[in-house]
């Protein structure tokens, strides 16, 4: 059975996460993001994390969600699906709440809710490992 909760050092990191990135940050640098994120849900299987969604924030008026991920293994049981629900929910006092996300990705999120805008984006891809 999938649980929920807010994300704790506790848990356990099973490798998967990142899949197709080129350079993916190490598991430290992955715990590192959920610790520091103004806000971070993970779906457990036990003490596994199978699902995270990290949110950035000001903590007055806007929320930026960088990540959300399921392990390949967990895809298409609504894990990525509850982990947007509660993150929705959790922020719902936010005027502004924004992601980017690939054109495949837009109608997920269209069921959430969300609004197709246009946005701008700069990446350095040398840091992507956190380097």
């Amino acid at each position: 059975m999938i649980t929920y909760e807010k994300y704790k050092r506790i848990y356990d990191l099973p490798d998967g996460f990142f899949e197709g990135w080129p350079n993916p940050p190490s598991k430290e640098k992955h715990r590192e993001l959920l610790e520091k994120s103004y806000l971070s849900l993970v779906a457990l299987d036990g003490t596994a994390i199978v699902g995270f969604v990290n949110v950035i924030s000001d903590g007055v008026l806007s929320c930026y969600i960088p990540l959300l991920e399921v392990l390949p293994p967990y895809r298409n049981q609504g894990i990525g699906k509850e982990l947007m629900k509660r993150t929705l929910r959790a922020l719902s006092e936010f005027y502004m709440i924004d992601l980017s996300c690939d054109e495949d990705l837009r109608p997920f999120y269209e069921s959430m809710g969300m609004k197709k805008t246009l946005g701008m984006m700069h990446r350095n891809y040398e840091k992507q490992s956190g380097k």
